[in-house]
């Protein structure tokens, strides 16, 4: 199984958001913080077990550029994600 890290889109799989589309702004310890840009911002990402969600592990290239400058994370960014991947699951 490979490594859960920054940048990979997750959707949940239980609770309350169940259906709902993130993307994983830091993974720690059995646990994944998430943050759609909309109302979990990445100021304020939710707290979720990694067993509570589905990982996509693909990244998309707009994130993967911001990983690896270093640079910080927008909502307006994440948004557009979001919005990429939720736009590619339902067709």
């Amino acid at each position: 199984m490979s490594e859960v890290r920054a940048g990979m889109a997750a959707v949940s799989m239980a609770g309350h958001d169940t259906g709902r589309y993130y993307i994983i702004v830091r993974a720690e310890d059995g646990y994944v913080y998430l943050a759609d840009g909309t109302l979990r911002t990445c100021e304020h990402p939710k707290k979720k077990k990694m067993r509570h969600v589905q990982i996509n592990r693909r990244i998309s290239p707009e994130i993967e550029s911001i990983l690896s400058e270093g640079g910080e994370w927008k909502n307006e960014t994440i948004k557009r994600v979001v919005k990429e991947y939720r736009r590619k699951q339902e067709v």
